[in-house]
């Protein structure tokens, strides 16, 4: 039993230690380029047991995220992106090993084509979580991280899930294929 434990737990701090990181590759987005990227926190609610946030602090570190990710595309497609933030919870301190509540958010997601002038996306909800490191794992987010490390690393969870579920989007649905007039 005490084998399967030592293994249970080593197997949770290699798995829990890779994070997402600002310069990923890019995905395929086809013919995408940004032209308006939106952050919207006004009516986020903040969950019970969350640290206490204002939802201004959200917006500068979303919307530097978001345009981080979206700018590299450089297609010949303009489409409009906007996030609100519904909810989150920022984890607390809890107790290191028993009790490691991990923060999270819930934000809407918009893709407007702007040619077209139609909604792609009107309303996408995703739950997003932050990355467990080493350490996080064994202590919990809310001793090993601040309250501003921990927006950050989610709205850059955020900015990667957007990004990855509109390439989904794009293979699946074809949202970001060149059309006939564009290739001219």
């Amino acid at each position: 039993m005490t084998r399967l434990l030592a293994f249970l737990g080593l197997f949770a701090l290699l798995s829990a230690c890779t994070e997402t990181l600002l310069d990923e590759p890019p995905e395929d987005l086809g013919a995408f380029r940004v032209r308006v990227a939106h952050v919207y926190a006004e009516k986020a609610l903040k969950w019970p047991m969350s640290r206490a946030a204002e939802q201004s602090e959200w917006i500068e570190p979303m919307k530097t995220a978001l345009e981080a990710r979206l700018r590299r595309y450089d297609g010949p497609q303009e489409y409009d992106v906007a996030v609100t933030l519904e909810g989150f919870m920022l984890a607390p301190p809890g107790v290191p090993v028993l009790f490691n509540p991990k923060s999270v958010a819930v934000v809407n997601v918009f893709v407007y084509d702007v040619e077209k002038e139609e909604f792609l996306a009107d309303k996408h909800q995703m739950e997003i979580f932050e990355d467990t490191t080493g350490e996080s794992a064994i202590v919990g987010s809310g001793h090993s991280r601040t309250k501003e490390e921990q927006i950050a690393g989610l709205s850059l969870n955020i900015a990667d899930a957007v990004e990855e579920w509109m390439a989904e989007q794009h293979k699946e649905n074809g949202w970001f294929d060149l059309r006939a007039e564009a290739a001219e």
